[in-house]
This record gives structure tokens, sequence and C-alpha cells, in this order.
């Protein structure tokens, strides 16, 4: 996973100057679409999420702070809320509606690279069906750390936890995780 150097280091324009978005979103695009097909298995939906986190990024890039942490511990931290909020949303419209209706037409090329996408990363939905039972805070940071990549440091900071607190969570979590991969994958459904 690529972070920048002091030159990339800047992301604060990339919502009002065109050339700095498409670097940041060239830079990034696949490490984005790679974290929402963990977390879906519908390629409409992955696509549409993927465009909705860069919106987001935009929106909120005059926000971000270096000293906070790394643009991809940022940007996970947006992308993991473009996800949950998505998943609200759906939990709403099935109450009301009972089924989700209204996809934007993709192209079977567009459909054969995400369904692709989203079978590479069959393993890391079985992960996550695995953490299921963690607290959400400490599921969280198992999946910033042990699925994206993301440092522990880089993960507290996305999570608003100390380094020390992170650590601590991430073993009893990683621990857990490990007795429940232990047992076959049909019980895990």
């Amino acid at each position: 996973m690529h972070d920048p150097g002091p030159a990339e280091g800047d992301i604060s324009r990339i919502g009002v100057d065109p050339e700095a978005f498409e670097a940041f979103y060239r830079r990034h695009v696949e490490a984005v679409g790679r974290f929402v097909a963990r977390r879906v298995d519908d390629p409409h939906l992955a696509a549409d999420l993927t465009a909705d986190v860069f919106l987001a990024v935009i929106e909120s890039a005059a926000g971000y702070r270096p000293e906070r942490g790394s643009q991809i511990g940022w940007l996970f931290g947006v992308a993991r809320n473009v996800v949950a909020d998505e998943r609200r949303r759906a939990a709403q419209r099935l109450r009301v509606t009972g089924r989700i209706a209204g996809r934007r037409e993709l192209d079977a090329d567009d459909i054969a690279r995400i369904e692709e996408r989203i079978d590479a990363e069959s393993a890391a939905r079985r992960t996550h069906r695995a953490l299921s039972g963690l607290p959400g805070e400490t599921r969280a940071l198992v999946e910033l750390v042990a699925v994206d990549g993301l440092t522990v440091a880089e993960a507290a900071a996305a999570l608003g936890l100390s380094p020390v607190a992170a650590r601590v969570r991430l073993h009893r979590a990683r621990r857990t995780v490990r007795a429940v991969l232990a047992r076959p994958a049909a019980t895990l459904a």
C-alpha cells in the first residue's frame, strides 16, 4: 500500500483541484475497491460504494490533518463510515420497502471485474463473519490492521483509541478469531 511522501502529503485541495483529486483517486482506487469488496458481495453495490467513498473524500478533504494519521488510515476511516452508512440505509430500506431496487446499469465488463474482485475476497468475507462476535470497535480495529494493512497506531488513530489500548484489544481479538476460524467453514455461515 502506497502512502504518499511529503510532496503528495497535502490532500486538502482535492475538493477544489481536479488534478489533485485525479492523482489521489488513481493512487488509492484499487485499495478502496478491495476494502469495499471485502465487505459486500454485490458488484453493483461495491461499485456504488467505491464511488461514494471518493465523493465523501472530496467533501471532507479540507479537514484532513496529517498529524492525526496517514492518508490511507484517514481514507479507510472515510470508507468505513461510508460502508456503515450504507448498511444503516439498507436496513432502513428493507424495513420500509422489503426490497432494494433501482440499481444503475453496469456493462458486462464492469460486472465481470467486480465479480472477480468479490470472488478474490471471499476468504476475507469469511473472516468478517468470524469477527461478528467481537464488539464493534474491536472488530473495526482488527479489520483495519489485519485485513486492510494499517499499522496498529494508524488504526488506533482512525478509531480514536490510544495505541496501547489498541494493542491490548487486538491481542485479545486475534485469539478469539483464531479459535472461531479453527472451526470448519460450514459452521460459520
